[in-house]
């Protein structure tokens, strides 16, 4: 029978620890959360600043919905870009500096469209190791095309650059996470663009985790590192996580963005998101723009959390960002640390292979400017004590 094969892989899974399961929230996305029947100090979403239930935002989207329909009705190229759209887009380009911007219904949707747009036959791509997901399968695509693609250790600026002189091809690009989702911590953007600078590449950055709160005015990583706004870079950043609402963007050179309307395919072949949604991004990036005090909160909150985790016998990984990764190791092992933490009402959720490499299980603790000091002094307390 067909799904033999299935229900033994499945069964795989769940020997291994491996197996996920959904919650089903029954509040809104909050530092409190009502997740199956419990309520619980939410640690797992990635709405770092706060702003997923905002009311404000929430407003915006509701008299948006009224103004502009539920839906777009089609595809940006065909009759859905409608105003707010077009607004948001002049809005994005403007807050991160690039001329133009493009938006997409999700982020996984941006990065499958600019690797593949760019790279074909006879071009190279050079890809960090612990790359997102979407990135790892924009470079499949991409490979799928004909173009060479090379995955260097993570944030090794060495072998990247022997892989750059290497390579034979005239169109290379270089791809790589801001903030690694998984570990927290940065890509030296400031290596990997004196590097694109040298040979003539592409640079391009999925800031998904760093929009909103690195740099001034939450601008982002680049902006973190005081980098400009080259043509030669493509910034994808997701308005779903810091934003608090949905959706992604790419923002480039004037040339670079008309390239991939014309030519990538997850954009041109997608239903644009609702315009109430686009609505809503705008009063999120005016919040945004101004909230150095949120971001001045969530830095104080993630201090507080290394603070008191020092000593422990899991170690948290050396990242800054709101994104702490506190190290099991054993698979079983971190989903009952997760779920002793569950037990005394905090969500902090386990991650194991294949997302994270084999023996590096670990609870993924997510900081937000809505977390109180209480909250952290709650989490820190009931650690040492599971310890």
């Amino acid at each position: 029978m067909t799904e033999n094969r299935l229900t033994a892989e499945l069964a795989e899974i769940k020997a291994a620890s491996l197996t996920r399961r959904r919650h089903v929230l029954e509040s809104p996305c909050g530092r409190l959360a009502a997740v199956d029947g419990k309520n619980v100090l939410n640690f797992a979403s990635n709405d770092y600043l706060g702003l997923a239930g905002n009311r404000e935002i929430a407003q915006a989207m509701a008299d948006g919905a009224l103004q502009w329909g539920a839906g777009s009705g089609a595809s940006h190229l065909v009759s859905g870009h409608l105003a707010p759209h077009e607004q948001l887009e002049q809005e994005i380009a403007t807050f991160t500096g690039f001329p133009r911007a493009l938006t997409f219904s999700t982020g996984y949707l941006a990065n499958l469209a600019v690797t593949p747009t760019l790279a074909g036959r006879g071009d190279a791509v050079f890809a960090d190791k612990l790359n997102h997901a979407s990135l790892i399968d924009a470079m499949q695509l991409a490979k799928a095309n004909g173009a060479d693609v090379q995955r260097y250790p993570h944030n090794d600026m060495a072998a990247l650059e022997k892989m750059l002189v290497a390579s034979p091809a005239a169109n290379k690009l270089i791809v790589s996470d801001a903030v690694f989702s998984m570990d927290g911590d940065l890509a030296p953007l400031p290596l990997l663009f004196a590097l694109a600078e040298r040979y003539d590449a592409w640079l391009v950055i999925d800031d998904a985790h760093g929009f909103g709160v690195l740099g001034p005015h939450g601008r982002g990583s680049l902006a973190h590192f005081n980098l400009p706004a080259s043509p030669r870079i493509l910034l994808m950043g997701t308005l779903g996580k810091a934003a608090g609402v949905s959706g992604a963007f790419v923002a480039g050179s004037e040339i670079a963005i008309e390239y991939l309307l014309q030519k990538g395919r997850s954009y041109i072949f997608t239903t644009a998101a609702p315009p109430a949604v686009a609505c809503a991004l705008s009063k999120s990036l005016e919040i945004i723009r101004h909230g150095g005090a949120l971001r001045a909160s969530l830095m104080a909150r993630i201090a507080q959390l290394r603070d008191g985790l020092a000593g422990l016998q899991w170690a948290l990984l050396p990242s800054l960002t709101a994104i702490q990764p506190l190290i099991v190791g054993d698979n079983e092992a971190a989903v009952a640390l997760s779920a002793a933490l569950w037990e005394r009402g905090l969500w902090a959720p386990a991650i194991r292979p294949p997302t994270v490499p084999k023996g590096t299980a670990r609870l993924r603790i997510s900081v937000s400017a809505a977390h109180t000091a209480a909250d952290i002094a709650q989490l820190i307390g009931t650690l040492k004590e599971l310890a």
